[in-house]
């Protein structure tokens, strides 16, 4: 990937970081694997991570939303038979949109457009689900090509305040799942994931 911008929001630039370092580790085998979004594979949640980058920068400066629905990703852009063909660039200039829009938008904004089904929110919170989206759909990559989680605990629980603040209307539109019950052992990033409705112990069916 090319070299990064940054968004002057820490918490995204750290998740941008995230999603860039699993997709430098797709190997070409990878992009058919199962994720921990049971629809789709390693290369329909990148083209839907970065569908969702487009659509926060395009909420932001007006222009340059995705060409695509990322709610139903083809997990290609081309040939058919080319599963993950274009993705990598689609989701380095996705990523480079985003920061370059949110480097826009000030630390004390107070009304800020997002794709979200609750429209504007103070920046905080804005940049905040713009960062868990990229975040989360990393770990989901991580784990679908063997990858360690790139969701360290301090990146978790910043997130997962965001998210107790925004994902309970949004799983009813199907973006998150019901949360999954907690564990005396889990840690932030275990916590964030249960919450999301993911398991943080989460492994590929075994083929039969």
């Amino acid at each position: 990937m090319n070299e990064r911008l940054t968004s002057t929001w820490a918490v995204l630039d750290e998740a941008h970081l995230a999603l860039r370092a699993v997709v430098e580790g797709v190997r070409p085998g990878d992009w058919t694997r199962p994720t921990p979004c049971a629809r789709w594979s390693v290369a329909q949640v990148l083209q839907h991570a970065a569908g969702d980058q487009l659509g926060y920068a395009a909420s932001i400066t007006g222009s340059g939303g995705p060409a695509f629905d990322p709610f139903s990703p083809a997990g290609h852009l081309g040939p058919v038979d080319r599963p993950g063909a274009g993705l990598v660039d689609l989701a380095d200039e996705a990523m480079r949109a985003s920061a370059a829009a949110w480097a826009t938008v000030a630390q004390d904004a107070t009304a800020v457009p997002t794709p979200l089904p609750q429209g504007k929110l103070p920046g905080r919170l804005a940049a905040g689900a713009c960062a868990l989206d990229a975040a989360v759909h990393a770990w989901d990559i991580a784990l679908a090509t063997d990858r360690p989680s790139p969701l360290g605990n301090a990146l978790s629980g910043e997130l997962l305040e965001v998210a107790r603040e925004l994902v309970e209307p949004l799983r009813a539109w199907g973006a998150y799942a019901a949360i999954l019950p907690a564990d005396p052992s889990d840690d932030d990033t275990a916590i964030l994931l249960r919450y999301l409705g993911r398991d943080p112990h989460w492994t590929a069916a075994p083929a039969v």
